[in-house]
């Protein structure tokens, strides 16, 4: 499948170099090359395979670098970028360097944990993470709160994100723990907004006290011990491909770019 160029910006967020705006701002500054020539324009394209260097240090060129799956649990209080500003632990600093530039795939908020797939592949990358072809995540989720008995009907239904304004698509949950003070529930969603998870617990009246991932699609987190990783073997990375390229709803298999928009 051949990759299509897309804006740097874009590149740039999906390697966990940085934000779409930051690199913006620094496309204006001046601090972006591609291939040997600065870049100032902010709708410039190029492939993620390009020599693409910010400050002069590269970022992508990685046509030739032999491709990198690894599982990762993710601990509390690291955050699932390359670099961050506020100088809070990073999930690549849990990996060794002998694997060479890896990034993590989507993303997990600060104070969650679990399965995070880390890699240098970017089209695989872009195939779990893109809204036509993302994978299921199912988390287990502790929230305050005994229940009152309708949570589950309503989370299957679609609920209203009353914080955000917007209704989620169904999700699927079981619960696994309901006692005096807390809940506990496996909840998979597929659509993955920003703190979905998060924001749908919040509207039924149960503030997350704690939020784990145990699976992207068929890939499960298992007992991979909190901070550590492994690698993931091809034969589940292919399992995983033809998965995100199934189309449930048409019973057939994606022939178009999936990663376009």
């Amino acid at each position: 499948m051949l990759m299509e160029k897309e804006r740097i910006q874009k590149i740039l967020s999906q390697l966990g170099y940085c934000s779409r705006r930051k690199a913006e701002a620094l496309l204006a500054d001046g601090r972006i090359s591609v291939n040997g020539e600065t870049i100032t324009e902010a709708g410039f394209k190029c492939l993620e395979t390009d020599d693409i260097k910010v400050d002069g240090k590269s970022i992508g060129g990685t046509s030739n670098v032999n491709p990198v799956y690894l599982m990762l649990n993710k601990p509390f209080d690291y955050v699932s970028t390359a670099n961050d500003p506020e100088g809070r632990p990073t999930v690549v600093e849990l990996i060794p360097e002998s694997y060479g530039r890896v990034f993590p795939v989507g993303r997990l908020d600060h104070n969650s944990t679990g399965l995070l797939i880390m890699t240098n592949d970017g089209e695989f990358a872009n195939l779990v993470t893109h809204p036509s072809s993302a994978p299921e995540k199912e988390y287990l989720v502790k929230g305050r709160y005994p229940l009152n008995g309708d949570e589950v009907d309503k989370l299957q239904k679609g609920l209203y994100i009353t914080r955000e304004g917007y209704t989620a698509l169904p999700a699927k949950a079981k619960i696994l723990q309901d006692r005096d003070d807390d809940c506990l529930l496996s909840i998979t969603i597929r659509e993955g907004k920003k703190r979905e998870v998060r924001h749908m617990m919040e509207t039924l009246g149960h503030p997350v006290i704690s939020l784990t991932r145990i699976r992207i699609g068929s890939l499960l987190l298992g007992r991979l011990p909190e901070g550590k990783y492994q690698e993931i073997p091809a034969d589940v990375i292919e399992d995983m491909k033809t998965q995100c390229l199934y189309d449930k709803a048409h019973n057939t298999f994606v022939k178009t770019n999936p990663y376009e928009e």
